[in-house]
């Protein structure tokens, strides 16, 4: 049996990566502000930090280690780079990075004592193949996989694997959730809500949030992860094509297709 601390267990892929583990006989904490009936529950704002700390303290004076930590919260928004406010470009990077951030900072100290541990955080397809529209979700994703490259050297030698989640489209209360913005006479508009609405098409006919769950929980258990796995066939064959093919040929395409 494995502590697992979820940041994020109380919805989406977070929620059904609680259930995998918990009906396989793993101990699970929910690191959310809302609770998760199926698991332990420990109220926290990703986005603060001392509230973090303490959320991940708690859970190690009840069980006396952590052996797994996968940072799935987050959420997204969506408009363009011009029109964007300040406040909104904050609280994503608040939330989907400095959220990612805040877990891995409070649980190494004890992985490092105890010299074991794995560190899963979920980044996105679109972290890679950066998408119009939804340039700030894109740009924190891309932060969250660069940063677990260099984590995952960093701590190498206290026997501590981490690796990033790439998931595709997922058909979760993330696509109602996303906050849109577009005032009346953004010139923007027409194309925002073409784009978002072909997004939204798309994430809703995508794959279930066990697909990505399964994916978790297999890297959790592997000796060796690799440092990033994409969710989903289709979107294995975009990432990778996207790093052979010239670059202005890949935002050529992906503006075909949501720009």
């Amino acid at each position: 049996m494995k502590v697992v601390i979820i940041t994020g267990a109380s919805a989406g892929i977070g929620k059904s990566t609680a259930k995998y583990f918990t009906d396989r006989g793993d101990k699970v904490y929910n690191l959310s502000r809302r609770e998760n009936p199926e698991t332990e529950n420990v109220k926290t704002d990703v986005s603060n930090r001392q509230n973090v700390f303490d959320s991940v303290k708690e859970v190690f004076n009840r069980e006396k280690r952590i052996d797994v930590l996968i940072n799935c919260a987050g959420f997204g928004i969506a408009g363009a780079i011009e029109t964007a406010k300040e406040e909104d470009i904050k609280k994503i990077f608040d939330v989907n990075f400095m959220g990612t951030i805040y877990p891995i900072q409070a649980v190494l100290p004890y992985m490092r004592e105890q010299m074991s541990g794995t560190i899963i955080n979920v980044s996105s397809a679109g972290a890679p193949l950066s998408l119009p529209f939804q340039a700030f979700y894109s740009s924190t994703k891309s932060a969250v996989s660069s940063m677990t490259e260099a984590l995952r050297i960093e701590v190498k030698p206290y026997n501590i694997k981490v690796c990033a989640v790439l998931p595709g489209d997922i058909v979760t209360e993330f696509t109602d959730k996303r906050k849109t913005f577009i005032s009346p006479n953004d010139v923007y508009k027409p194309r925002v809500e073409s784009s978002v609405g072909k997004m939204s098409k798309d994430e809703q006919n995508g794959m279930s949030p066990e697909t990505i769950a399964k994916l978790i929980y297999k890297m959790a258990y592997k000796k060796n992860p690799p440092v990033y796995v994409v969710g989903g066939l289709n979107y294995k064959i975009l990432v990778r094509l996207s790093k052979v093919l010239p670059k202005n040929f890949v935002v050529y395409l992906i503006g075909k297709l949501y720009g």
